[in-house]
């Protein structure tokens, strides 16, 4: 019996082209799944308890880093029109400080955990490389995103959202990766400037927070609820008040090396001084934040890639909780601690499931849906 060839199917290019233009929607709010699955490790690494794994959380958010910065890319290099429309939309531009503390959360996980996987030889200098590029971008984005909003966004009155803290927070991550950097350099000069630098960078962004922050409040009072898929940026006002907190405390504990001493104790005292009220302040705004995405729920909120928000702001409260345990003493906040990181395995566990489903099933990367 003669056997025929039969000419081989051209559907697998076919399906690369039709999926390609899929690329031209990927946003630099993916970098949010980067900074919520680093968050795991980080925050699990302070914890009164040993959490297994967390080495293995650390290398996935490493990887999830270099894939979404090839995609983002892609997405320059192949839709160049379309980036530049998001640096000129002011719903998408803030999102590019996601990829400044993108960056810095991997790089404070190298040195909290990553060394158990890569030695400390390693995880040194790849924390000093994110800390320098995640820097870098993240001064670039404080003073650039807000510089489009002045003079190129078209911004009507009481459109203020959450979403326009990212640009200014992120030097507030490179104010907690810096201290984990200082033992790392040369006793003296070196090191009392990395200090005060990274105390320089907390003042940055807490004012700018400051400024931002009751125009966010008086939107909320003045035009009622975000909409339904905007609902859990709410919980992005917890980022600057927990990493705040953890920065402060982080100073605090390389500061007798790094400083003279009169200073040192008062970086300590600080750091218990400040910290303690913003955290109450900060589970206030969690209650109000949970409060809102229940009411969102019970009214059909739907997935989208806003859920990111659910992970990494509190993350930050949890090694803010951490570092208040560390110089009060306080069991009190161990516990906070504890409470707050099952919440946060609980969003990453939520938000990442319907990424991945939502990417396997092409809706993420769809275009968006004409009003």
């Amino acid at each position: 019996m003669a056997l025929t060839a039969r000419p081989r199917p051209r559907t697998q290019p076919l399906v690369f082209l039709r999926r390609r233009p899929a690329l031209r929607h990927l946003g630099p709010n993916w970098y949010a799944a980067v900074m919520g699955t680093a968050i795991i490790a980080n925050a699990g690494a302070g914890l009164p308890f040993h959490v297994p794994g967390l080495a293995l959380v650390w290398a996935l958010s490493l990887a999830l880093l270099a894939v979404v910065l090839v995609a983002r890319a892609g997405h320059w290099l192949h839709h160049r029109d379309q980036a530049r429309a998001h640096l000129l939309d002011p719903a998408v531009a803030p999102f590019y400080g996601c990829l400044s503390m993108a960056f810095l959360a991997v790089g404070i996980g190298s040195l909290s955990v990553g060394a158990q996987l890569i030695g400390e030889s390693a995880a040194v200098p790849l924390a000093w490389v994110l800390y320098g590029v995640g820097t870098v971008t993240g001064l670039v984005a404080a003073v650039g995103v807000p510089y489009l909003m002045v003079v190129r966004h078209e911004l009507a009155p009481g459109s203020a959202s959450p979403v326009w803290l990212l640009p200014v927070v992120a030097p507030m991550v490179s104010a907690t990766l810096g201290p984990l950097l200082v033992p790392h350099l040369p006793a003296g000069q070196a090191r009392e400037a990395m200090l005060l630098a990274s105390y320089a960078m907390f003042g940055m962004s807490l004012l700018a927070t400051l400024i931002i922050l009751p125009v966010v409040f008086s939107r909320l009072v003045h035009r009622g609820a975000l909409p339904l898929l905007l609902t859990p940026t709410l919980f992005l006002v917890l980022g600057p008040l927990g990493q705040s907190t953890t920065a402060v405390n982080k100073l605090a504990d390389v500061a007798s090396g790094a400083i003279g001493a009169p200073y040192a104790r008062g970086m300590g005292a600080f750091a218990v001084v400040y910290g303690v009220p913003v955290m109450g302040f900060a589970l206030m705004w969690l209650a109000l934040a949970v409060a809102m995405a229940v009411r969102a729920a019970r009214r059909g909120m739907g997935f989208a890639m806003t859920w990111w928000a659910f992970t990494f702001p509190v993350g930050t409260c949890v090694t803010g909780a951490e570092g208040l345990a560390r110089h009060t003493g306080l069991h009190a906040f161990d516990w906070l601690a504890v409470a707050l990181y099952a919440l946060l395995v609980t969003a990453w566990l939520a938000a990442g499931f319907h990424t991945v489903r939502g990417l396997l099933d092409g809706r993420l990367l769809a275009p968006p849906a004409k009003k």
